[in-house]
């Protein structure tokens, strides 16, 4: 989500939108505002701890909102307020009511989604979801295949449902060269499978550890991009370390520390597969990402990775979390180069219709269209 916040607040001030992105303050001598680069500013708010754990967000926002209306009012305003996640809504919500601008909302994740997958919120969080989508403006999902589940899950909102599909920096993420990134990076020569995302059970690294165990290629290797996240992510490191000993996969895979994005396409071309075993996934910035590195995706079926990934073509989608099938699917790249050359030409093709400034012009018709329409009104 920061990848995506980042990138199109940066193609809308690219675009001539004028924009400021508010942030909490998670760490003392943070200057109150940055200047990113032209139209694009970043506002550090205080609310509550600086080290305040994810889980403990909820509590603070209400004075983070007090803070984003003070600034606003005593500031130079704003046309639209566009939330990204649902305690931002919140937030935005009340901008809305108390400063009569229109509301956008993105959640990137919902309640009701990550219950189906198996990893229910509190009941508290729903409420606060559908309080947020009675009163949005406008909704942005990322592809058609989450505005189906959106509305099975929610019905029709009473604002309209935009696609806004993220993009891809391919300045940075296209294909490259395997040799030469698997030497600055250290690898050994032989297969290659990557995961990158954040360490809890949504992501399903478990899967891919099980998957690699299935391959029985003692000469594969596993490269996990990522850290441990949310109040079960400390948890989860310490049953997939377990799990990698229960089998007996030790030497096989490598844990590295969350990279700075640009340098995760060293990561992707590195690669042979790229796994992303997610129980939910709202749309699946990593599956696009390796993608434009030319790198074939093996992913679950659900969510954003439907539209992603065009299976047997530029990879393979998995229904179910079989780590069995997940391997089928993998061993089938690995053994078949043509296949993989052809897949990887696919992708990165497919990859191409994807980017920020596309994105950045559907919402400036968005922001521009409600402007001049009556807001929805809360019952």
């Amino acid at each position: 989500m920061n990848v995506y916040v980042r990138e199109l607040v940066s193609a809308l001030a690219q675009a001539g939108v004028d924009c400021t992105t508010y942030t909490r303050a998670s760490r003392p001598g943070l200057p109150e505002v940055v200047q990113v680069e032209p139209g694009h500013r970043v506002v550090h708010l205080p609310a509550g701890p600086f080290d305040l754990a994810k889980e403990d967000l909820p509590m603070v926002v209400e004075q983070f909102g007090d803070e984003v209306i003070k600034h606003l009012e005593n500031g130079p305003g704003a046309d639209v307020v566009h939330a990204n996640y649902w305690l931002s809504g919140l937030v935005a919500h009340r901008v809305k009511h108390e400063l009569e601008l229109p509301f956008v909302s993105t959640f990137h994740t919902l309640a009701r989604v990550k219950a189906e997958g198996g990893d229910p919120e509190p009941e508290w969080r729903d409420r606060a979801e559908a309080e947020i989508i009675n009163c949005a403006d406008a909704i942005c999902v990322s592809c058609t295949e989450e505005e189906s589940q959106f509305r099975r899950l929610y019905g029709d909102p009473r604002g309209r449902i935009e696609i806004v599909a993220p993009g891809v920096e391919h300045a940075f993420f296209a294909p490259g060269d395997k040799r030469g990134a698997r030497h600055a990076l250290a690898l050994p020569s032989g297969p290659v499978l990557l995961f990158v995302g954040r360490i809890q059970p949504l992501k399903g690294v478990d899967v891919a550890v099980r998957a690699l165990a299935e391959l029985r290629r003692p000469d594969a290797l596993l490269l996990v991009v990522g850290g441990a996240s949310g109040l079960e992510g400390s948890a989860e490191v310490g049953r997939v370390m377990a799990l990698i000993d229960e089998l007996g996969v030790r030497d096989q895979v490598r844990f590295v520390e969350p990279q700075p994005h640009h340098i995760l396409s060293t990561y992707y071309r590195a690669a042979d597969v790229v796994v992303v075993p997610s129980r939910s996934e709202s749309f699946g910035l990593v599956a696009l990402e390796a993608a434009a590195c030319g790198i074939p995706v093996v992913a679950s079926a659900v969510g954003g990775l439907l539209t992603l990934v065009d299976d047997g073509l530029t990879g393979y989608l998995v229904s179910g979390r079989d780590p069995s099938r997940f391997a089928e699917r993998i061993r089938s790249i690995l053994d078949n180069p043509d296949l993989a050359a052809s897949m990887s030409v696919r992708a990165a093709d497919r990859a191409r219709r994807y980017t920020w400034s596309f994105a950045a012009a559907r919402l400036r018709r968005v922001y521009a269209d409600l402007a001049v329409h009556e807001l929805i009104a809360c019952t």
